[in-house]
């Protein structure tokens, strides 16, 4: 089985910019790449898990989503990082385009995206993490039952002192450091 490191992409992967779907517009956020790189080296293999509600109030496509998302593979496999998926749930409870209005499973803080990859990878939930910078991504974690959920201060702002994450961090190279 593989132990996995589920990442949010907005905030964590990627610097925060509202609804991202430009590649001219990202940017990565500080100690990300030094951080995926140590926690490969402990074992761990990567699936970003991603509410895109963008997708479903119009603001861009499930293919400028797809666009996007090969650069941002594209670009970490050039640096040793391998992702094994990226999962997205491009639905919003109450607001947008009609096809993607209304409950799903899918969007975090449900798990969702975590149980489909852990079904398709062979993925030990007990052994793997997540690393988000919000709580709805904290929330997922928990309710699939993950080793440790772990907040990033490079998204949103975080209330530390309501937090559920086992943990909050500056960057995703200290979260390696501490798990490590």
């Amino acid at each position: 089985m593989r132990k996995v490191v589920f990442l949010d992409r907005d905030g964590v992967i990627n610097e925060e910019v509202n609804y991202l779907h430009k590649i001219e517009d990202f940017r990565f956020c500080k100690g990300l790449v030094e951080g995926l790189q140590l926690l490969k080296s402990q074992g761990f293999e990567f699936v970003v898990i991603t509410n895109q509600s963008g997708i479903a109030r119009g603001y861009y496509t499930e293919n400028d989503f797809a666009v996007l998302t090969q650069w941002m593979k594209a670009k970490l496999e050039t640096l040793g990082i391998e992702l094994l998926d990226v999962l997205y749930c491009p639905h919003h409870p109450n607001k947008g385009l009609e096809a993607y209005v209304g409950e799903c499973s899918c969007r975090k803080p449900k798990p969702g995206m975590i149980l489909k990859a852990a079904e398709a990878f062979d993925i030990d939930l007990n052994e793997s993490i997540l690393i988000g910078d919000k709580e709805s991504d904290v929330g997922a974690g928990i309710a699939a039952g993950l080793k440790a959920n772990f907040l990033v201060r490079t998204g949103h702002s975080i209330d530390e002192r309501n937090t559920q994450s086992n943990q909050v961090f500056d960057s995703v190279l200290e979260i390696a450091q501490h798990v490590g």
